[in-house]
């Protein structure tokens, strides 16, 4: 009886890595399924073989480069990083990276037309209503906040009274 439990962990535990081994491959019939979730006649192949490699006593970075080898790059779902594949890895930092420069730009041009419609207004030249309207915005400063004593959390009452301890100035 304890040679059959561990036959059966023996068999559990093959098919947990195969499974999770067929997970990280992608079927090269279908391209958009793993050969896990895949029926395709290659997919089942690509199974049986990596059950049996495991069953030889392969490890799973072995299996994942024997299809690689046999197979190309492309058959994993993670491909490796490498002078192939920086700019695909790099892409979307370098899209990022380009938009905040653009942001940037923006921003100062919109600083720089600040100060070429202020030193129009010192010479003397007219605003367009457009730049009057920016101006007013810059120069309109923003509404305090009311503090009421409701709204202060004291209950209306206020100590305005101060306190000097001798000694200290």
């Amino acid at each position: 009886m304890g040679d059959e439990d561990e036959e059966v962990k023996k068999r559990r535990v093959i098919d947990a890595r195969a499974r999770n081994i067929s997970h990280n491959v992608r079927c090269t019939e279908c391209g958009s399924q793993s050969i896990e979730d895949s029926q395709a006649d290659v997919a089942i192949l690509l199974r049986k073989l990596i059950r049996d490699e495991i069953q030889a006593g392969k490890s799973d970075k072995e299996i994942y480069k024997k299809l690689e080898e046999d197979f190309g790059e492309t058959v994993l779902y993670t491909p490796k990083f490498d002078m192939q594949t920086a700019a695909l890895w790099l892409s979307p930092l370098i899209v990022a990276g380009g938009a905040a420069a653009v942001w940037a730009y923006k921003k100062h041009r919109q600083k720089t037309n600040v100060h070429i419609m202020a030193l129009n207004l010192v010479r003397g030249v007219p605003l367009t209503p457009k730049e009057k309207e920016t101006m007013l915005d810059l120069l309109t400063p923003p509404p305090s906040p009311q503090v009421t004593p409701a709204s202060c959390g004291c209950g209306g009452i206020v100590d305005l009274s101060i306190k000097i301890e001798p000694g200290k100035g």
